[in-house]
């Protein structure tokens, strides 16, 4: 397992990602635990890209619940279909929100979040938790996030 991240502090977005994944597949190589892997690929994100807040919403009983994350204090349970998390699980697609004021039935767990991507992962063709992804800026998301993202997800899949 590695115990730090090798991370050019003057590469690009796309090549800080390029240099990530791989690096977030080392990391969770090997290790069982899904609440452990979950807490080092948020903190790895957040780390590298310096996102607001970085999470991972686990689906239970009907409902997505906080799981490993990080940033501040965040909502603890969202519905099937409510909010840009519950509509990324109803509709089992990344949604990418550059002014969450404009998403309609946004739920604001932070006012200071003005962009965001949530992304599902997937066992057995349903959605099993989704990565939560909030920036205080607007407009801070792109095709290189999502693209890279989805293969963070793709990683977390083989987890599940």
């Amino acid at each position: 397992m590695a115990e730090e991240l090798i991370i050019a502090s003057t590469a690009d977005k796309a090549e800080r990602y390029a240099t990530l994944v791989p690096q977030i597949e080392s990391l969770v190589t090997g290790e069982p635990d899904l609440v452990a892997n979950l807490s080092n690929i948020a903190a790895a994100l957040r780390q590298t890209l310096n996102f607001f807040w970085v999470g991972f919403y686990l689906v239970k009983n009907d409902q997505l619940v906080l799981g490993p994350f990080q940033g501040p204090i965040a909502c603890t349970r969202i519905n099937f279909g409510k909010g840009v998390c519950g509509t990324s699980w109803k509709e089992k697609k990344t949604i990418l929100v550059p002014d969450v004021e404009a998403f309609p039935g946004h739920i604001a767990c932070s006012s200071a979040s003005k962009s965001e991507i949530v992304l599902p992962a997937f066992k057995n063709g349903e959605v099993a938790l989704v990565l939560d992804v909030d920036s205080d800026v607007l407009n801070d998301f792109d095709d290189t996030d999502q693209r890279e993202l989805e293969k963070v997800m793709r990683i977390i899949e083989t987890l599940l």
